[in-house]
């Protein structure tokens, strides 16, 4: 009897611990199962959220009137192509004006103005130009007034190189504002015309025209302020190109001067 009870007493014991641990396992798989319902429901939403962004840009593209939509697109599409090509442009030719000087002055003492010469040639830029026109210039005989005034009308030719393209930005950003207040216009008119085959002013019938007006004024205002922000950007880029230039111009006529006299 002693050894029957203590077997059924070691049997509940085991039971029951068998039990508590198939009741922790499933606790814990419920937890994981519960865990990854919560990360697919995440992921779900994120997906879905991106897809909502998505579809509202495009609901609001077609509500603004795809064709004075994608005028203001157009406007900003070629817009940043020129404004682009601009900025790689200036950006290469942006030269070591201190180095090309010192370039310069050791080809003179080498070779003369020929020698100096073929050392611009071999460097970009408007300010390698404006020194190779110049030595040029003198490598021919000419005086050193005469390579001032070549200078000149370099710097000018360069001026006006760098600033090939800018009109076409600052039309765009005249235009796309322009296209936005034409569709505002255009949606005004579709809500008076609703108004009027309506009889009635409710906000309902209004609506769909003033919604339109805002979107295109927004999207064309949204355009023109990007494309300032790069129009300004080049400017500055610009200026500072140009003040470079008329250092440049002044220094080399100086390295002339030095070689002159001696």
């Amino acid at each position: 009897m002693i050894l029957a009870v203590m077997g059924a007493m070691s049997f509940s014991a085991l039971t029951a611990s068998a039990q508590d641990e198939a009741a922790a396992t499933d606790t814990t798989e419920a937890a994981a199962a519960d865990e990854g319902v919560a990360a697919q429901d995440a992921d779900t939403f994120n997906a879905e959220g991106e897809v909502a962004l998505h579809q509202a840009l495009k609901t609001k593209f077609i509500e603004g009137g795809a064709g004075f939509m994608a005028l203001v697109i157009i406007c900003l599409i070629l817009g940043l192509a020129l404004a682009i090509e601009r900025i790689l442009y200036l950006a290469f030719a942006k030269t070591n004006t201190e180095k090309l000087l010192k370039k310069v002055n050791a080809a003179l003492e080498d070779g003369g103005y020929a020698k100096a010469y073929e050392v611009c040639t071999k460097e970009r830029g408007p300010v390698a130009t404006i020194y190779a026109a110049a030595l040029h210039k003198l490598a021919e005989g000419g005086s050193v007034e005469d390579a001032e005034k070549l200078i000149v009308s370099y710097g000018g030719i360069e001026a006006s190189k760098m600033e090939s393209g800018l009109s076409w930005i600052s039309l765009f950003i005249a235009i796309a504002p322009s296209l936005g207040f034409l569709g505002t216009v255009i949606g005004m008119i579709q809500a008076f015309d609703a108004i009027q085959v309506a009889g009635d002013m409710s906000p309902n019938v209004v609506a769909g025209g003033m919604k339109v007006a805002l979107i295109t004024t927004v999207g064309g205002l949204i355009v023109a302020v990007i494309l300032q922000l790069f129009y300004n950007y080049i400017l500055s880029q610009i200026d500072s190109l140009s003040i470079e230039m008329e250092e440049a111009s002044t220094s080399v006529i100086e390295t002339v001067v030095k070689y002159q006299s001696k």
